[in-house]
């Protein structure tokens, strides 16, 4: 994240549907958290959540593994969520998420299938 006056944002959209169901992870510098997220009907809920330090004006590894209905969630190359859900089960597209104002760069989106 660069910068935002509203919010500042980034995140991966995993297991897309369309875009009214996906999951989301979301890590937030104005708030200090990351927030994993399922959206289902256009509705966002929130089933796991982590809050620590989330730096702007710097590069950070963000990275999501899901594996059937468990997930896990990776900030700077250390685990700091993992949680269990099962309304998307199907393959789906990935993705960058951002949100209001924010200014966010991603670079190198690496996608590998858990059998690989």
């Amino acid at each position: 994240m660069v910068s935002g006056q509203v919010d500042q944002a980034a995140g991966l959209v995993f297991r897309y549907q369309d875009e009214n169901n996906y999951y989301v992870t979301r890590a937030n510098a104005l708030e200090n958290n990351i927030r994993l997220y399922k959206v289902v009907g256009g509705h966002r809920q929130q089933f796991a959540g982590w809050n620590g330090p989330v730096t702007v004006n710097a590069w950070h590894e963000y990275r999501v593994s899901a594996e059937g209905d468990h997930f896990e969630v990776y900030w700077d190359g250390q685990k700091v969520m993992e949680a269990k859900d099962g309304t998307f089960s199907a393959a789906g597209k990935v993705g960058f998420w951002t949100k209001a104002d924010s200014v966010t760069l991603f670079d190198d989106l690496t996608v590998q299938s858990m059998g690989d």
